[in-house]
């Protein structure tokens, strides 16, 4: 089996099973590193203006535009979290890093 089919297979198998694996299921080489939440999503995000946030001029942000509302977070932040659940109007999207 290929690289790339075995760690979809393992991504498909950590949503079938709630997010983890017994030692004994993990296929050949592969390790769980964290266990499912190690990395704590952000539920509620809160904005601020550009000209008011504390993110450098020069740093990077991951940007989207939802219902006509544009959004950035904050790579540094989002280094720590990879997932913010969002909401725009009446639509929710998962901004992920």
């Amino acid at each position: 089996m290929n690289i790339k089919r075995t760690y979809l297979l393992l991504l498909v198998g950590l949503f079938a099973t709630g997010g983890t694996f017994a030692a004994e299921d993990l296929p050949d080489g592969v390790e769980q590193i964290l266990p499912r939440g190690g990395i704590p999503a952000i539920f509620e995000p809160v904005f601020v203006p550009a000209a008011k946030a504390s993110i450098p001029d020069d740093a990077w942000v991951f940007g989207v535009v939802v219902e006509g509302e544009a959004k950035a977070y904050s790579l540094n932040l989002l280094n720590h979290h990879e997932i913010v659940n969002d909401r725009s109007g009446s639509t929710a999207f998962a901004a992920v890093w």
